[in-house]
């Protein structure tokens, strides 16, 4: 049964720019040339969101020369998607139960 969502993830994904990032990389594998062109952010803003996926483990960095490529880990996110499924469930079989707690 689950228990609670990673909320640290879902706080990570849960920036717009972060966001628009993510689905960009469920796509293709960009470098930051190609993030700053398609996000229209800054590159001091965007290596600083790209700093905050990496930290949480949504994405990996690959060098190539001078440039550096970013790969959304899809593992991760299946695991959040995962958890909200738990989630969905329990919902759905409290409802069919009609569980609910007793006013006092």
């Amino acid at each position: 049964m689950l228990t609670s969502v990673d909320t640290d993830l879902i706080r990570v994904l849960a920036d717009p720019i972060r966001m628009k990032i993510v689905t960009l990389l469920a796509r293709e594998t960009l470098c930051t040339t190609h993030l700053v062109e398609e996000t229209g952010a800054r590159q001091t803003n965007l290596s600083n969101h790209l700093r905050v996926l990496r930290e949480a483990g949504l994405v990996e960095t690959e060098p190539c020369g001078r440039f550096t490529y970013y790969r959304l880990k899809a593992d991760v996110l299946a695991t959040v998607a995962g958890q909200f499924t738990e989630l969905a469930e329990t919902a759905r079989a409290t409802a069919a139960a009609d569980i609910k707690r007793a006013c006092p």
